[in-house]
């Protein structure tokens, strides 16, 4: 049995210690043994009411919010605010009710059948920048090459262009900075303050906001200026229009298209770069993988109807997403005092709702620590217990590119292990870190070489 790199967890004092020593801002660390087998409970100590909610109903209890009790926490809000505004990612009530209606017909477009065709342009532009990486021999980030795939993957079908390499670059080095300097700030604020409190915003983080918006404006722009001339996601939001007849304005579009961009290529490459970590340490894997893939190509390309039937492959994803979900934390705040399950819920408490816990937890799963993608087979999966697997969320927030994600996913992996062999170097360094999402504490170096 293969258990990929996990914390290994301690008491809440001592994993409140860790953090508070290390401060590198990776909330793994902050998870106490206990919580992988409670069903709601104190998430360590902390100034301020903060649980943790591993039982599905109450999950779906909190997550679906029919009563408006549990919006995103202020925690996140206020992190996420320099980035992407008052968006549909954090937004609430009545705003996020408004957004939502005014991009949803925009969504269409990211139908996998009409999104294949540029999910194959970028597969085929990275097996290009693979072979020449694979004849010099040069090792490389694979967490920066995840990134710039699914970033040139989303920017073709959101803004009908690739994105070129220095912008991808720039964003890959402007976003890690961002959730590392940002997770710091949430660990002392999550301790130490009370709830509502306004966060200060470093001049680095603020610094890679700038740079990122800077590049989606710039992508907007081209767009504003070319009229109706494309036929793509950022053309209908633009389009858009409230009941009352009014547009989004360009900042607001920016929040919007920034909500798309970074959800659609930032939480893609987090679960891609576990996935090329995992099967690059495990040949067994690949080759099943790879006879797959033979059996049910024949030799040929990728075609979409392929995707469907690769059953393994797409198995392999949902294990990882399992074990590294791309979102490791959805916190909310109690707006009123509530009660949960039995357990008395103070105004402005903190609820972390946590796909990493729940994924993992002792009571719902078999080997929870263990990669088995068969677990994922049709007769076990019936076993598995309702409600134990969010990795896109629950409810009306559930994510929009889940169909999206799963068959780019199974595309990337199934033409890249065919053509390559990937080679971790120091892979006992490879340890997880949770901030905005799942990733290494450090980048993973690889190098390639043809398979065949």
């Amino acid at each position: 049995m293969y258990i990929p790199p996990r914390p290994h967890s301690r008491s809440a004092l001592i994993a409140l210690l860790r953090v508070a020593l290390r401060g590198d801002g990776n909330l793994l660390a902050l998870l106490p043994a206990a919580a992988y087998r409670m069903e709601i409970g104190p998430l360590g100590w902390s100034r301020r009411q903060t649980l943790i909610v591993n039982r599905p109903d109450l999950v779906k209890q909190v997550l679906l919010d029919p009563e408006g009790i549990f919006p995103k926490s202020d925690l996140m809000v206020n992190a996420l605010e320099p980035l992407i505004g008052d968006s549909i990612f954090v937004s609430s009530g009545e705003t996020w009710r408004r957004q939502r209606a005014m991009i949803d017909p925009s969504l269409t477009l990211m139908r996998v059948n009409r999104a294949f065709p540029d999910m194959e342009a970028g597969c085929a532009a990275a097996e290009a920048t693979l072979g020449e990486r694979a004849g010099s021999g040069e090792s490389f980030s694979l967490d920066l090459t995840m990134s710039a795939l699914t970033a040139d993957i989303i920017c073709r079908t959101v803004f009908s262009t690739g994105l070129e390499h220095k912008a991808a670059h720039d964003v890959f080095d402007a976003f890690t900075v961002f959730e590392r300097s940002v997770a710091q700030v949430e660990i002392r604020r999550l301790i130490m303050d009370k709830a509502w409190t306004r966060i200060p915003q470093k001049a680095d983080v603020l610094e890679a906001c700038r740079l990122i918006r800077g590049h989606l404006g710039a992508l907007l722009d081209g767009h504003l200026a070319a009229g109706a001339r494309f036929d793509d996601i950022a053309s209908k939001v633009i389009e858009a229009r409230d009941g009352e007849g009014h547009a989004f304005t360009r900042e607001e579009l920016i929040d919007q298209l920034g909500v798309l961009f970074l959800a659609g290529h930032e939480t893609s490459a987090s679960a891609l770069t576990w996935v090329f970590y995992i099967l690059a340490t495990q040949p067994a894997i690949v080759a099943r993988l790879r006879a797959e893939v033979e059996a049910v190509t024949g030799g040929g390309p990728v075609e979409f109807e392929h995707t469907k039937r690769l059953v393994f492959v797409r198995n392999i994803f949902r294990e990882t997403l399992r074990l590294y979900p791309p979102i490791t934390f959805l916190p909310r705040i109690a707006n009123e005092a509530t009660e949960l399950g039995g357990t008395k819920v103070r105004r402005g408490a903190l609820i972390m709702v946590a796909p990493w816990v729940l994924h993992r937890h002792r009571r719902y799963w078999q080997d929870p620590d263990v990669f088995d993608p068969d677990r994922f087979l049709p007769e076990r999966e019936t076993a598995q217990v309702p409600g134990a697997y969010i990795p896109f969320g629950i409810g009306p927030r559930i994510c929009a590119g889940a169909a999206f994600a799963t068959i780019e996913a199974v595309l990337l992996v199934a033409r890249l292990f065919r053509e390559f062999d990937f080679q971790v170097e120091a892979p006992e360094r490879v340890q997880p870190a949770a901030r905005l999402t799942t990733r290494p504490v450090e980048q993973v170096t690889c190098r390639v070489r043809r398979a065949r």
